[in-house]
Protein backbone atom coordinates (compact mmCIF):
# COMPACT_ATOMS: atom_id res chain seq x y z
CA UNK A 1 0.00 0.00 0.00
CA UNK A 2 1.04 3.75 -0.55
CA UNK A 3 0.21 6.25 1.93
CA UNK A 4 -0.69 10.01 0.46
CA UNK A 5 -0.02 11.42 3.65
CA UNK A 6 1.40 14.91 2.88
CA UNK A 7 5.42 16.09 3.36
CA UNK A 8 7.12 18.75 2.14
CA UNK A 9 7.70 19.87 -1.90
CA UNK A 10 10.94 18.33 -3.16
CA UNK A 11 13.52 20.76 -2.43
CA UNK A 12 16.27 19.68 -4.64
CA UNK A 13 13.97 20.07 -7.49
CA UNK A 14 12.82 23.54 -6.96
CA UNK A 15 16.29 24.26 -6.48
CA UNK A 16 17.06 23.38 -10.02
CA UNK A 17 14.78 24.96 -11.21
CA UNK A 18 15.81 28.20 -9.52
CA UNK A 19 18.95 27.81 -11.24
CA UNK A 20 17.48 26.73 -14.59
CA UNK A 21 15.28 30.29 -14.39
CA UNK A 22 18.34 32.32 -12.74
CA UNK A 23 20.71 31.25 -15.39
CA UNK A 24 17.87 31.88 -18.53
CA UNK A 25 16.82 35.07 -17.59
CA UNK A 26 20.54 36.51 -17.57
CA UNK A 27 21.20 34.74 -20.49
CA UNK A 28 17.88 36.63 -21.99
CA UNK A 29 19.01 39.89 -20.76
CA UNK A 30 22.38 39.58 -22.31
CA UNK A 31 21.06 38.38 -25.57
CA UNK A 32 18.26 41.05 -25.57
CA UNK A 33 21.34 43.65 -25.58
CA UNK A 34 21.36 43.12 -29.49
CA UNK A 35 17.58 44.36 -29.33
CA UNK A 36 18.46 47.53 -27.37
CA UNK A 37 21.02 48.55 -29.93
CA UNK A 38 18.47 48.77 -32.62
CA UNK A 39 15.16 49.73 -30.59
CA UNK A 40 15.25 50.79 -26.96
CA UNK A 41 11.62 50.68 -26.78
CA UNK A 42 11.32 47.28 -28.54
CA UNK A 43 13.87 46.16 -25.80
CA UNK A 44 11.54 47.51 -22.85
CA UNK A 45 8.98 45.64 -24.02
CA UNK A 46 10.28 42.33 -24.47
CA UNK A 47 11.85 42.18 -21.24
CA UNK A 48 9.23 43.72 -19.02
CA UNK A 49 6.63 41.01 -20.58
CA UNK A 50 9.34 38.36 -20.07
CA UNK A 51 10.06 39.50 -16.50
CA UNK A 52 6.22 40.24 -14.86
CA UNK A 53 4.09 38.10 -16.94
CA UNK A 54 6.89 35.32 -17.72
CA UNK A 55 8.89 34.80 -14.19
CA UNK A 56 6.88 37.06 -11.63
CA UNK A 57 3.00 35.80 -12.79
CA UNK A 58 4.98 32.58 -13.58
CA UNK A 59 6.53 32.28 -9.88
CA UNK A 60 3.15 33.35 -8.13
CA UNK A 61 0.92 30.31 -10.50
CA UNK A 62 4.03 28.13 -9.67
CA UNK A 63 3.35 28.57 -6.10
CA UNK A 64 -0.29 28.31 -5.93
CA UNK A 65 -0.31 25.27 -8.24
CA UNK A 66 2.06 23.55 -5.82
CA UNK A 67 -0.58 24.03 -3.17
CA UNK A 68 -3.58 22.53 -5.76
CA UNK A 69 -3.70 18.78 -4.70
CA UNK A 70 -2.76 17.09 -8.39
CA UNK A 71 -5.87 14.62 -7.91
CA UNK A 72 -8.50 17.18 -8.73
CA UNK A 73 -6.70 17.04 -12.38
CA UNK A 74 -7.93 13.87 -12.81
CA UNK A 75 -11.56 14.52 -12.28
CA UNK A 76 -11.69 16.58 -14.38
CA UNK A 77 -9.32 15.78 -17.21
CA UNK A 78 -11.74 15.52 -19.61
CA UNK A 79 -13.05 18.88 -19.06
CA UNK A 80 -9.32 20.48 -19.14
CA UNK A 81 -8.54 18.75 -22.85
CA UNK A 82 -11.65 19.46 -24.18
CA UNK A 83 -11.00 23.69 -22.82
CA UNK A 84 -7.53 23.29 -24.18
CA UNK A 85 -8.84 22.00 -27.65
CA UNK A 86 -10.76 25.29 -27.99
CA UNK A 87 -8.28 27.47 -27.02
CA UNK A 88 -6.07 26.32 -29.30
CA UNK A 89 -8.66 26.36 -31.88
CA UNK A 90 -9.28 30.10 -31.80
CA UNK A 91 -6.20 30.52 -33.77
CA UNK A 92 -8.63 29.85 -36.77
CA UNK A 93 -10.66 32.46 -35.82
CA UNK A 94 -10.41 35.71 -37.83
CA UNK A 95 -9.80 38.76 -35.51
CA UNK A 96 -8.40 36.46 -32.67
CA UNK A 97 -5.82 34.60 -34.46
CA UNK A 98 -2.79 36.41 -35.77
CA UNK A 99 0.68 35.10 -37.57
CA UNK A 100 3.14 37.77 -35.93
CA UNK A 101 4.69 38.59 -39.32
CA UNK A 102 5.23 34.57 -40.07
CA UNK A 103 3.52 32.03 -42.25
CA UNK A 104 2.38 30.04 -39.50
CA UNK A 105 -1.07 31.49 -37.28
CA UNK A 106 0.32 30.12 -33.78
CA UNK A 107 -1.03 32.71 -31.64
CA UNK A 108 -4.37 34.17 -30.50
CA UNK A 109 -4.59 38.38 -29.86
CA UNK A 110 -7.47 39.31 -27.36
CA UNK A 111 -8.24 42.62 -26.06
CA UNK A 112 -4.70 43.32 -27.13
CA UNK A 113 -2.97 40.35 -25.11
CA UNK A 114 -1.34 38.05 -27.46
CA UNK A 115 -0.47 34.09 -26.65
CA UNK A 116 0.24 30.70 -27.84
CA UNK A 117 -2.31 28.22 -27.29
CA UNK A 118 -0.30 25.60 -28.06
CA UNK A 119 1.44 25.84 -24.03
CA UNK A 120 -2.28 25.23 -23.35
CA UNK A 121 -2.87 22.35 -25.19
CA UNK A 122 0.34 20.24 -24.02
CA UNK A 123 -0.52 20.31 -20.49
CA UNK A 124 -4.05 19.41 -21.54
CA UNK A 125 -3.67 16.28 -23.10
CA UNK A 126 -0.94 15.11 -20.74
CA UNK A 127 -3.21 15.72 -18.16
CA UNK A 128 -6.29 13.87 -20.41
CA UNK A 129 -3.69 11.11 -21.47
CA UNK A 130 -2.81 10.22 -17.72
CA UNK A 131 -5.60 9.99 -16.78
CA UNK A 132 -6.88 7.54 -19.34
CA UNK A 133 -4.04 5.29 -18.69
CA UNK A 134 -3.95 5.58 -15.26
CA UNK A 135 -8.26 4.69 -15.29
CA UNK A 136 -7.65 1.48 -17.99
CA UNK A 137 -4.45 0.39 -15.69
CA UNK A 138 -3.32 -3.16 -17.63
CA UNK A 139 -5.48 -2.76 -20.21
CA UNK A 140 -3.30 -0.48 -21.62
CA UNK A 141 -1.41 -2.84 -23.94
CA UNK A 142 -4.92 -3.87 -25.73
CA UNK A 143 -5.42 -2.05 -29.41
CA UNK A 144 -9.05 -0.92 -27.87
CA UNK A 145 -7.74 0.80 -24.59
CA UNK A 146 -4.25 1.77 -25.40
CA UNK A 147 -3.39 1.82 -29.24
CA UNK A 148 -6.47 3.19 -30.12
CA UNK A 149 -6.99 6.24 -27.66
CA UNK A 150 -3.53 6.69 -28.74
CA UNK A 151 -4.13 7.20 -32.60
CA UNK A 152 -7.39 9.49 -31.67
CA UNK A 153 -5.30 11.90 -29.56
CA UNK A 154 -2.50 12.04 -31.93
CA UNK A 155 -5.04 12.93 -34.97
CA UNK A 156 -7.01 15.60 -33.02
CA UNK A 157 -3.34 17.43 -32.07
CA UNK A 158 -2.40 16.82 -35.67
CA UNK A 159 -5.72 18.25 -37.04
CA UNK A 160 -5.24 21.68 -34.70
CA UNK A 161 -1.17 21.71 -35.27
CA UNK A 162 -0.39 21.05 -38.64
CA UNK A 163 -3.33 23.28 -39.84
CA UNK A 164 -1.49 26.37 -38.14
CA UNK A 165 1.36 24.90 -39.24
CA UNK A 166 3.48 23.56 -36.11
CA UNK A 167 5.32 20.42 -37.41
CA UNK A 168 7.64 21.07 -34.07
CA UNK A 169 5.02 21.52 -31.88
CA UNK A 170 3.36 18.31 -32.50
CA UNK A 171 6.43 16.05 -32.85
CA UNK A 172 7.03 16.90 -29.68
CA UNK A 173 3.62 16.28 -28.16
CA UNK A 174 3.26 12.67 -30.00
CA UNK A 175 6.61 12.12 -28.68
CA UNK A 176 5.56 13.21 -25.14
CA UNK A 177 2.25 10.61 -25.72
CA UNK A 178 3.65 8.38 -26.76
CA UNK A 179 6.40 8.23 -23.91
CA UNK A 180 3.45 7.99 -21.65
CA UNK A 181 2.06 5.05 -22.77
CA UNK A 182 5.58 2.95 -22.84
CA UNK A 183 5.71 4.03 -19.56
CA UNK A 184 2.45 2.62 -18.63
CA UNK A 185 2.86 -0.69 -20.34
CA UNK A 186 1.88 0.15 -23.61
CA UNK A 187 2.94 -2.71 -26.48
CA UNK A 188 6.23 -2.03 -28.12
CA UNK A 189 5.31 -3.24 -31.47
CA UNK A 190 2.53 -0.22 -31.56
CA UNK A 191 5.14 1.77 -30.93
CA UNK A 192 7.43 0.33 -33.61
CA UNK A 193 4.33 0.70 -35.75
CA UNK A 194 3.42 4.01 -34.99
CA UNK A 195 6.88 4.89 -35.70
CA UNK A 196 7.12 3.59 -39.17
CA UNK A 197 3.69 4.87 -39.77
CA UNK A 198 5.12 8.77 -38.64
CA UNK A 199 7.98 8.58 -40.77
CA UNK A 200 5.98 7.98 -43.72
CA UNK A 201 4.20 10.97 -42.32
CA UNK A 202 7.06 12.91 -42.25
CA UNK A 203 8.45 11.72 -45.57
CA UNK A 204 4.41 12.96 -47.26
CA UNK A 205 4.74 16.29 -45.08
CA UNK A 206 8.74 17.37 -46.93
CA UNK A 207 7.32 17.08 -49.94
CA UNK A 208 3.69 18.65 -49.48
CA UNK A 209 5.02 21.49 -46.87
CA UNK A 210 8.32 23.40 -48.52
CA UNK A 211 9.58 24.98 -45.45
CA UNK A 212 10.11 21.42 -43.99
CA UNK A 213 11.89 20.34 -47.32
CA UNK A 214 14.10 23.26 -46.99
CA UNK A 215 15.02 22.57 -43.04
CA UNK A 216 16.26 19.15 -44.34
CA UNK A 217 17.59 20.09 -47.52
CA UNK A 218 19.86 23.09 -45.09
CA UNK A 219 20.75 20.37 -42.79
CA UNK A 220 22.17 18.38 -45.44
CA UNK A 221 24.44 21.02 -47.30
CA UNK A 222 24.08 24.04 -45.19
CA UNK A 223 26.66 25.66 -46.97
CA UNK A 224 24.72 25.82 -50.22
CA UNK A 225 22.55 28.13 -48.39
CA UNK A 226 24.27 29.81 -46.39
CA UNK A 227 22.72 33.20 -47.29
CA UNK A 228 19.22 32.08 -47.62
CA UNK A 229 17.57 29.52 -45.63
CA UNK A 230 21.33 28.33 -44.21
CA UNK A 231 21.68 31.93 -42.74
CA UNK A 232 20.36 30.83 -39.00
CA UNK A 233 22.24 27.53 -38.30
CA UNK A 234 25.36 29.17 -40.05
CA UNK A 235 25.28 32.45 -37.71
CA UNK A 236 24.52 30.06 -34.69
CA UNK A 237 27.38 27.71 -35.87
CA UNK A 238 29.45 30.31 -35.75
CA UNK A 239 29.01 32.17 -32.11
CA UNK A 240 29.22 28.65 -30.78
CA UNK A 241 32.71 27.96 -32.65
CA UNK A 242 33.73 31.67 -31.51
CA UNK A 243 33.00 30.75 -27.83
CA UNK A 244 35.54 28.02 -27.51
CA UNK A 245 35.95 26.38 -24.20
CA UNK A 246 35.50 29.23 -21.53
CA UNK A 247 33.65 32.12 -23.82
CA UNK A 248 34.32 35.86 -24.53
CA UNK A 249 32.63 36.93 -21.63
CA UNK A 250 28.67 37.94 -20.11
CA UNK A 251 28.05 40.27 -22.25
CA UNK A 252 30.28 40.06 -24.98
CA UNK A 253 28.37 38.34 -27.86
CA UNK A 254 29.30 39.68 -31.13
CA UNK A 255 26.87 37.42 -33.02
CA UNK A 256 23.66 39.09 -31.26
CA UNK A 257 23.65 42.28 -32.41
CA UNK A 258 23.83 42.06 -36.18
CA UNK A 259 24.25 38.53 -37.26
CA UNK A 260 22.23 36.00 -35.47
CA UNK A 261 18.80 35.87 -35.94
CA UNK A 262 16.36 35.09 -33.20
CA UNK A 263 19.20 35.96 -30.69
CA UNK A 264 16.69 36.16 -27.92
CA UNK A 265 14.55 32.75 -28.55
CA UNK A 266 15.29 30.10 -31.32
CA UNK A 267 19.42 30.60 -31.09
CA UNK A 268 19.73 31.89 -27.48
CA UNK A 269 21.60 28.83 -26.61
CA UNK A 270 24.33 30.05 -29.17
CA UNK A 271 24.89 32.91 -27.38
CA UNK A 272 25.03 30.59 -24.37
CA UNK A 273 27.83 29.52 -26.28
CA UNK A 274 29.65 32.39 -27.69
CA UNK A 275 29.62 33.99 -24.00
CA UNK A 276 30.09 31.30 -21.69
CA UNK A 277 31.81 28.95 -23.76
CA UNK A 278 32.13 24.92 -23.51
CA UNK A 279 32.22 24.47 -20.00
CA UNK A 280 28.64 26.71 -19.58
CA UNK A 281 27.31 24.78 -22.36
CA UNK A 282 28.44 21.85 -20.47
CA UNK A 283 26.76 23.21 -17.23
CA UNK A 284 23.50 23.93 -18.40
CA UNK A 285 22.86 20.59 -20.28
CA UNK A 286 24.10 18.84 -16.93
CA UNK A 287 21.82 21.11 -15.06
CA UNK A 288 18.81 19.55 -17.60
CA UNK A 289 19.93 16.12 -17.04
CA UNK A 290 19.15 16.71 -12.91
CA UNK A 291 16.18 17.96 -13.72
CA UNK A 292 14.99 14.93 -15.67
CA UNK A 293 16.60 12.54 -13.79
CA UNK A 294 15.10 14.01 -10.22
CA UNK A 295 11.60 14.68 -12.01
CA UNK A 296 11.74 10.67 -13.02
CA UNK A 297 12.58 10.15 -9.53
CA UNK A 298 9.09 11.87 -8.53
CA UNK A 299 7.14 9.79 -10.94
CA UNK A 300 8.85 6.35 -9.89
CA UNK A 301 8.03 7.40 -6.17
CA UNK A 302 4.52 9.13 -6.77
CA UNK A 303 1.81 7.43 -4.82
CA UNK A 304 -0.58 6.50 -7.49
CA UNK A 305 0.09 6.17 -11.12
CA UNK A 306 -2.00 9.53 -12.59
CA UNK A 307 0.62 11.66 -10.68
CA UNK A 308 3.81 9.65 -11.86
CA UNK A 309 1.95 9.61 -15.68
CA UNK A 310 1.47 13.36 -14.77
CA UNK A 311 5.18 14.02 -13.74
CA UNK A 312 6.88 12.16 -16.64
CA UNK A 313 4.73 13.86 -19.23
CA UNK A 314 5.84 17.57 -17.76
CA UNK A 315 9.74 16.29 -17.46
CA UNK A 316 9.45 14.65 -20.97
CA UNK A 317 7.64 17.76 -22.82
CA UNK A 318 10.05 20.11 -21.17
CA UNK A 319 13.36 18.41 -21.62
CA UNK A 320 12.32 16.79 -25.16
CA UNK A 321 11.94 19.86 -26.25
CA UNK A 322 15.00 22.00 -24.85
CA UNK A 323 17.07 19.27 -25.97
CA UNK A 324 16.04 19.37 -29.29
CA UNK A 325 16.31 23.32 -29.40
CA UNK A 326 20.18 22.72 -28.43
CA UNK A 327 20.72 20.01 -31.35
CA UNK A 328 19.00 22.59 -33.80
CA UNK A 329 21.60 25.30 -33.09
CA UNK A 330 24.39 22.72 -32.75
CA UNK A 331 23.45 21.62 -35.70
CA UNK A 332 22.73 18.05 -34.88
CA UNK A 333 19.37 17.90 -36.22
CA UNK A 334 17.52 20.21 -38.92
CA UNK A 335 16.83 23.51 -37.23
CA UNK A 336 13.50 23.70 -35.34
CA UNK A 337 11.43 26.58 -33.98
CA UNK A 338 11.24 25.16 -30.35
CA UNK A 339 12.20 27.72 -27.93
CA UNK A 340 14.67 26.21 -24.93
CA UNK A 341 12.99 25.85 -21.51
CA UNK A 342 13.30 28.72 -18.93
CA UNK A 343 15.85 30.63 -21.37
CA UNK A 344 13.62 31.40 -24.38
CA UNK A 345 11.56 34.54 -25.07
CA UNK A 346 7.61 33.76 -24.44
CA UNK A 347 5.74 34.98 -21.48
CA UNK A 348 3.12 32.24 -22.09
CA UNK A 349 5.72 30.04 -22.51
CA UNK A 350 7.21 30.60 -19.59
CA UNK A 351 4.23 31.18 -17.87
CA UNK A 352 3.17 27.55 -18.43
CA UNK A 353 6.62 25.84 -17.91
CA UNK A 354 6.22 26.97 -14.14
CA UNK A 355 2.70 25.85 -14.15
CA UNK A 356 3.85 22.44 -14.91
CA UNK A 357 6.22 22.74 -12.72
CA UNK A 358 3.95 23.66 -9.87
CA UNK A 359 2.10 20.45 -10.90
CA UNK A 360 5.33 18.37 -10.12
CA UNK A 361 6.11 20.13 -6.66
CA UNK A 362 2.47 19.26 -5.74
CA UNK A 363 2.96 15.59 -6.54
CA UNK A 364 6.61 15.81 -4.91
CA UNK A 365 4.55 16.68 -1.67
CA UNK A 366 3.47 12.74 -1.48
CA UNK A 367 6.67 10.60 -2.80
CA UNK A 368 8.34 10.45 1.00
CA UNK A 369 5.46 8.04 2.14
CA UNK A 370 5.69 5.86 -0.70
CA UNK A 371 6.63 2.14 0.47
CA UNK A 372 7.57 -0.33 -1.92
Amino acid sequence: MMSSKETGIDKFFLWIVITLVTIGFVIFISASMGILAKDSLQFSSIVSKQIFFGIIFGSIACFIFSKIDYKIYNKFSSIIFIGSIVLTSLVFIPGLGTDLNTFARRWVSIFGFTFQPVAILNIGLIIYWASWLAFVKEKVSTFKYGFLPLIVLILITGGLLLKQPDTDSFIIICATAVTMFVVAGGKKRYVAILGVFGIICLIALAFTRPYIMSRITTYMNPADNSQTSGYQIQQSLIAVGSGQIFGRGLGQSIQKYKFLPESISDTIFAVLAEEGGFVSCVIVIIIFLLFTFRGFKIALKSPDIFGGLLVIGIVILTVLQSFINIASVLGIIPFSGLPLAFFSQGGTAMFMVLVQIGIVLNVSKFTKSFKV
